[in-house]
């Protein structure tokens, strides 16, 4: 039974929206392709009917590129209260203060845990935070058995970069020193992020090469890895409702404004000169996602430098859909079939 409107914080109109959108993602696929166009990618895969409601909605709405930082942050926020997933009940959850100033929140499912990841979220370096990323973070902790530590790096305009790659290093090196306290053994942490949060942690991945101490793993989840470029899948999905090219040039512009080199690896890991010695990664990738194209050839280019590397393709999702879970049961096995390849490749 879904919460009430007191319960999840939103107005009784806001649940509604929120119950509607649940139950239309919920009908079976035969009756959702009645009811919407399912579009069909160069490739010739199909998107899935729940996520074609869900982009038909999508092209609707106001563009948060049309706002301002701090407007567009709201708003996101607002959306995930109503569309989000439930929050998952975790057996601890603690707040912390990293040196600097830095928040952030770890979460743990059980009474033990088989490792941490220490997790960068996405929003474009400009949008997002830890309470956007709550639910999906616990499903994440609850499906892998791991902590999950959720960072609040800072955001551009206020801070663009190297802000968050400098507060990537520091929230690292607190994992480490905090890893024993929490029972966790240092050679089982990972580092995870997703879209610009997986730029973030491919990037100190490779910052990370040679140290004493390297993440087991890197989960690189629909990354971007080159900002500086533009592939075939930048053009094709130029115009989706989840990530429009119009919107990835408001967040580079705030994030790596006129001075910085969108080449230097630091920014576009995917144009590092060497990626050998980095730790086995887990690269995947949407369907219908503008930045399909640099997770594939960012995972290419790790298998060719000997790297171990699983890829996983999502052909029917669009960009963003480890929050469409509660509205897509595509997304939603997505996502399991994410946990289940980490469990894997941490064992």
């Amino acid at each position: 039974m879904s919460a009430s409107p007191a319960a999840t914080g939103i107005s009784v109109g806001e649940w509604i929206q929120r119950q509607l959108g649940i139950g239309m993602g919920r009908l079976p696929a035969s009756l959702l392709k009645r009811l919407v166009d399912v579009p069909a990618n160069a490739d010739g895969e199909q998107m899935a009917p729940e996520i074609a409601m869900l982009m038909s909605g999508a092209a609707k709405a106001p563009d948060f590129s049309d706002l301002s930082p701090a407007e567009a942050r709201a708003a996101e926020l607002k959306g995930a209260r109503i569309f989000g997933e439930r929050p998952l009940p975790m057996g601890h959850v603690e707040e912390l203060e990293l040196p600097g100033g830095l928040a952030a929140t770890r979460y743990r499912a059980g009474t033990s845990s088989a490792g941490l990841v220490v997790y960068f979220h996405g929003g474009g370096f400009v949008l997002s935070n830890r309470a956007v990323y709550d639910a999906p973070l616990r499903f994440l902790a609850h499906h892998t058995g791991m902590d999950v530590l959720s960072v609040e790096y800072r955001l551009a305009p206020e801070n663009p970069y190297p802000a968050p790659h400098d507060d990537a290093m520091v929230a690292w090196e607190y994992a480490l020193t905090h890893a024993a306290r929490w029972g966790i053994p240092l050679d089982r942490i990972a580092v995870a992020g997703d879209s610009a949060g997986a730029n973030i942690a491919a990037v100190l991945t490779q910052r990370l090469r040679g140290h004493e101490r390297q993440p087991a793993l890197q989960v690189l989840i629909y990354p971007v890895t080159d900002l500086a470029g533009a592939r075939p899948s930048n053009r094709e999905f130029a115009d989706s409702p989840a990530l429009t090219a119009k919107q990835i040039a408001w967040f580079l512009d705030q994030y790596a404004p006129p001075g910085v080199d969108r080449t230097d690896p630091c920014v576009s890991p995917l144009l590092a000169d060497d990626l050998t010695g980095l730790p086995p990664a887990l690269v995947t990738v949407a369907g219908f996602d503008p930045l399909r194209d640099d997770g594939l050839a960012y995972a290419a280019r790790l298998t060719e430098s000997g790297i171990p590397t699983e890829l996983i393709r999502e052909p029917g999702l669009v960009h963003g859909y480890l929050t469409l879970t509660a509205l897509s049961t595509t997304s939603r096995d997505a996502v399991k079939r994410l946990a289940s390849a980490v469990v894997r490749a941490m064992a």
